[in-house]
């Protein structure tokens, strides 16, 4: 830990203990908006691979990939890739062309963690791969497992995947105890790996990062250049300061967010925001993001179950929705869904827009305008139009979702910054130049927080801001002509 303090101390940060979370990150200097808190590579990690998309197990790019020419399951993009992984993937190559081709196929991504852990830690107690202090097996010790509050079905499944852990190293000396301890520790400390408009690519644990403590309104935020995972301050945090990321989807009410927490995680968030569970805002906030509209259509309020269970009334006008015909559309909507859902997966989308199209319908009568129900169906329909390819219809969608966003996210927020980018990509590509020109400056002031400026994908967005103004400028210049 003495090291560990060492290190951190030179990038202004510090670990203490809190008898209340345990391990916490705080900084030993302010530290401004959009500035890198703290940065790392995995531990270990792997793509998220499947029949329909294969990545390279290095770099997570999915162009000009081959397998592994001995044990036909791990993909490179070339020899550079393949050369960075020998020393650990020649452990696993050997024990993935002993393991049947049935066996294979149970291979989870959590499984294959677990096994390149296990070589690492091997190799590392053999001293035939170099550590640092902040990229060692000691680190992964440290990390909290929850093993007590694991309830008696997952912890019955952490030995099944134990075992198939062991029947792939063959060690006479497995401590399967350990094993099933460390796949508890990876369902709270590993993190989805995603790529700058935050669709996963694959999983790495990072146990420095893993220090840091959730808050459903975050001081940070956690983002991935490649498989670095990258913290950057979303606000000024001075010197003396906890640094919270958020663990979870934040847009939800209180009540979502703490059964989330609770259900992966085993904690009760304190945080500020939750602090207001029962509270008048809080009240009005959860009726509005998961409730029902008035029915009266010019009337916003939002409506609260009334004394006697029959109905729900409207805090507005007061007017009253009935239970049961609630209860009746409710039970539609989730049907449908469920059936729309398979089909997006599926690629069925002009079968998926039909239905998406008349779950909508339902919603508009039945959900707040500013309810997440409503705004996820018209995710999937913005999602649904791109791949159609009918951009006017997807440019109707985004922006129909980007009331909810500002209202739903904080003012900084990768998520309402990557829908402002999507929708001046639209924008421009219809020719709507002055709007997309709007829609990109908005982008950039909070990506430009959140991602940092030198990625790829900040400079595409920088270019195209700069494109958009120059068509924009050369649209209306004076007309040499007259």
């Amino acid at each position: 830990m003495e090291e560990l303090q060492r290190a951190l101390s030179d990038h202004g940060l510090a670990v203490s203990n809190s008898p209340d979370k345990g391990r916490c990150l705080f900084t030993t200097k302010d530290f401004s908006p959009g500035e890198v808190i703290i940065s790392q590579e995995p531990y270990v990690s792997v793509p998220n691979n499947s029949s329909a998309a294969s990545r390279c197990e290095v770099c997570f790019t999915s162009n000009n990939l081959k397998k592994c020419s001995a044990c036909h399951f791990v993909w490179y993009c070339g020899s550079t890739c393949q050369k960075s992984d020998w020393k650990l993937h020649r452990f696993e190559c050997q024990a993935l062309v002993k393991l049947e081709k049935e066996r294979q196929k149970s291979l989870t991504p959590s499984i294959r963690l677990m096994v390149k852990l296990c070589f690492k830690r091997k190799l590392e107690s053999e001293k035939a791969i170099p550590t640092t202090v902040t990229d060692n097996y000691k680190l992964v010790e440290a990390l909290v497992s929850h093993m007590s509050d694991v309830d008696a079905k997952q912890l019955v499944l952490y030995a099944q995947m134990a075992n198939l852990v062991n029947l792939m190293l063959q060690w006479p000396d497995t401590n399967l105890r350990e094993i099933a301890e460390n796949f508890s520790k990876l369902a709270c400390n590993a993190h989805s790996i995603c790529d700058s408009e935050l669709r996963p690519l694959g999983t790495g644990l990072y146990p420095v990062v893993s220090i840091i403590n959730h808050s459903c309104l975050p001081n940070s935020v956690l983002v991935f250049e490649g498989r670095t995972a990258v913290v950057h301050a979303v606000q000024r945090i001075p010197k003396g300061t906890e640094v919270l990321i958020s663990y979870i989807e934040t847009a939800g009410s209180t009540m979502a967010r703490q059964k989330a927490l609770k259900e992966q995680y085993f904690f009760t968030c304190a945080c500020s925001r939750c602090a207001k569970l029962g509270q008048s805002d809080d009240i009005q906030e959860s009726a509005t993001l998961e409730g029902y509209r008035c029915t009266d259509h010019c009337c916003n309020g939002f409506l609260l179950r009334d004394s006697e269970d029959k109905g729900f009334t409207c805090q507005e006008c007061g007017l009253i929705r009935n239970k049961e015909d609630i209860k009746k559309v409710v039970g539609q909507v989730k049907s449908m869904s469920d059936k729309a859902s398979i089909l997006l997966t599926s690629g069925n989308y002009e079968e998926a827009r039909s239905l998406y199209k008349t779950i909508e319908k339902l919603q508009v009568e039945l959900c707040h305008p500013f309810s997440l129900g409503l705004m996820h169906t018209r995710e999937s329909l913005l999602k649904i139009f791109m791949e159609l390819k009918n951009w006017k219809e997807a440019l109707a969608y985004c922006r129909l979702t980007i009331p909810v966003y500002e209202s739903v996210y904080p003012g900084c927020h990768p998520m309402l910054g990557l829908q402002y980018y999507t929708c001046g990509k639209l924008e421009w590509f219809l020719g709507d130049t002055e709007n997309s020109i709007q829609s990109f400056t908005k982008a950039l002031e909070i990506l430009r927080i959140t991602h940092g400026t030198n990625t790829p994908f900040m400079k595409e967005l920088l270019i195209k801001l700069d494109e958009a103004r120059a068509e924009a400028s050369y649209k209306f210049r004076p007309n040499d002509d007259e």
